[in-house]
C-alpha cells in the first residue's frame, strides 16, 4: 500500500481478516442517502413490505401498552426500536447488494437473506442491541417514575403535560437528553457492524471495533448520519408510524451504501 493510501485508510487486524476504513465526507453521506432513495424507488415492494411490518408492529405495540395501562412506555420503546432495526434490515442490504452487482432479485433472495442472518454473528449483535434496548427502557421508566410516580397516565394526557406544565417539559427535556446520550453510546457500535457482518465472514467483536473506528475516523459525517436517522424517527412518530413505510427502507438501503463507502471491497 502506498503512503497516500495508508494515510487515507485505517486498518484493523485479527487472525481472520484485515478491514480498511476510508475517510468520508458530508457529501458521501448525502450520496448514500440518495442511493438509498434510488434503490427504494426502483424496488419499492420489498421496502414497503418490510417497512410495513415495522409500522404494523408499532401499532400493535401501542395497542398492547394501552391494554396493559403502560402508555408511557410507547415513546421510549419506539425510540429504542432503532437499536434493533439494523438487525432486521438484512432484506434491504440484499436488495442493494444485488442491484449493485446487477444480479437477479426476487422475494426468495430477500427472505433467505433475512433467515440466514440468524446463523451468523449477526445473532450475537442482536443480543447486544436487544440488551441495549432493555437498559434504555429501564432507564426511561426510572425517569418517568421520578416525575409522575406510579400513576398510569394516558399518552394524550402525557403529551398534554409535556406541552402545558413545567414538570412535563422538564421530563421531556431530561428524557430526550439522556436518550441522546444513550444513542451516542450505542450508535458507534452498530453503525456499520450489521452490514459488515452480513457481507463478510468476521466475528461480531471485530465488526463492532470496525464500526467504532469508522465513527472515530469520520466524526462529522457520522454525526450527520445520526441526525438523519433521528429526524426520520421524529417524522415517523409524528405521522403515527406511517412514515416507517418509507423511512426504514430508505435508511436500510442507505446504510448499505454508506458501509460500502466506509469499508472498501476485500
Amino acid at each position: 500500500m502506498s503512503n497516500a493510501n495508508a494515510e487515507k485508510t485505517g486498518s484493523i487486524q485479527n487472525k481472520n481478516t484485515s478491514i480498511n476504513i476510508n475517510k468520508i465526507e458530508y457529501g458521501d453521506v448525502i450520496d448514500s442517502l440518495g442511493k438509498g432513495i434510488r434503490d427504494f424507488r426502483n424496488d419499492p415492494k420489498y421496502g414497503l413490505a418490510i417497512g410495513g411490518i415495522y409500522a404494523i408492529g408499532g401499532w400493535f405495540l401501542y395497542a398492547l401498552l394501552m391494554l396493559l395501562e403502560l402508555p408511557y412506555l410507547f415513546y421510549p420503546l419506539l425510540a429504542g426500536f432503532a437499536l434493533v432495526a439494523p438487525f432486521l434490515a438484512a432484506g434491504f442490504y440484499e436488495v442493494s447488494r444485488r442491484r449493485e452487482r446487477e444480479e437477479e432479485l426476487n422475494w426468495g433472495h430477500v427472505f433467505s437473506a433475512m433467515r440466514l442472518c440468524c446463523g451468523k454473528d449477526l445473532a450475537w449483535m442482536a443480543v447486544v442491541t436487544v440488551f441495549s434496548l432493555i437498559v434504555w427502557v429501564d432507564f426511561a421508566v426510572f425517569i418517568y417514575l421520578m416525575f409522575f410516580g406510579l400513576q398510569a397516565i394516558s399518552l394524550p394526557d402525557l403529551i398534554n403535560a409535556v406541552l402545558t406544565t413545567p414538570s412535563g417539559a422538564l421530563f421531556f427535556v431530561i428524557g430526550n437528553f439522556f436518550g441522546a446520550v444513550f444513542a451516542l453510546t450505542v450508535f458507534p457500535l452498530t453503525v456499520v457492524s450489521f452490514p459488515l457482518l452480513y457481507d463478510r465472514d468476521v466475528d461480531f467483536v471485530t465488526a463492532m471495533i470496525a464500526s467504532v473506528k469508522s465513527v472515530v475516523k469520520n466524526p462529522k459525517a457520522m454525526l450527520i448520519w445520526l441526525f438523519i436517522i433521528g429526524m426520520s424517527f421524529i417524522v415517523s412518530f409524528m405521522t403515527l408510524l406511517v412514515g416507517l413505510f418509507f423511512a426504514l427502507p430508505i435508511l436500510g438501503h442507505a446504510t448499505w451504501h454508506l458501509y460500502r463507502k466506509l469499508i472498501p471491497d476485500e
